[in-house]
């Protein structure tokens, strides 16, 4: 092929490379049921089992501890309001896979039996389990809601100091 063509066929994959990506009209990353839309200034769906430090449960739909005060912020930097829903993490992976909740926290770590009805954020912090071992804690997310996901992580990132 002589550099001409070659040239040629370069801007020919460039040129139908920019119409395809002119035709993507939403940004990525992309919730498949609109779950950071709807939550951003409006109502955030949460679960959490009672599990302190991360969540204590101090009045009936009042939750507190470690992950709680994180998705507190999380919600103000978004502008929702919190809708919290208490139970066990067996019930909240069930109201997960029947999309009822966008987040559910509860002092999951990385190696969750639940990974198959959740979507775990990147670890967001270590702490040392009961046996000594290092866990890495996690906040699952509703599978599928991809913006709501990288959203979020960015948010734990930046509490963390690393953004």
């Amino acid at each position: 092929m002589t550099a001409s063509g070659s040239r040629r066929g370069f801007l020919l994959l460039a040129g139908s490379c920019a119409v395809l990506l002119a035709g993507c009209s939403d940004a990525l990353p992309r919730d498949s049921q609109g779950a950071l839309r709807r939550a951003t200034g409006g109502t955030l769906y949460v679960g959490a089992s009672e599990n302190a430090p991360w969540t204590e449960f101090d009045s009936p739909g009042s939750v507190s501890g470690t992950e709680a005060d994180l998705i507190e912020g999380y919600a103000a930097r978004i502008g929702a309001s919190i809708h919290w829903e208490t139970a066990a993490m067996s019930d909240l992976a069930t109201m997960m896979t029947d999309n009822e909740l966008d987040l559910i926290i509860g002092g999951l770590t990385a190696d969750t039996p639940w990974s198959d009805k959740i979507s775990p954020t990147r670890p967001y912090q270590e702490s040392r389990g009961v046996d000594g071992s290092t866990e890495k804690m996690v906040i699952g997310v509703r599978p599928g809601e991809n913006a709501l996901q990288v959203s979020l992580e960015r948010f734990l990132a930046e509490e963390k100091g690393e953004l």
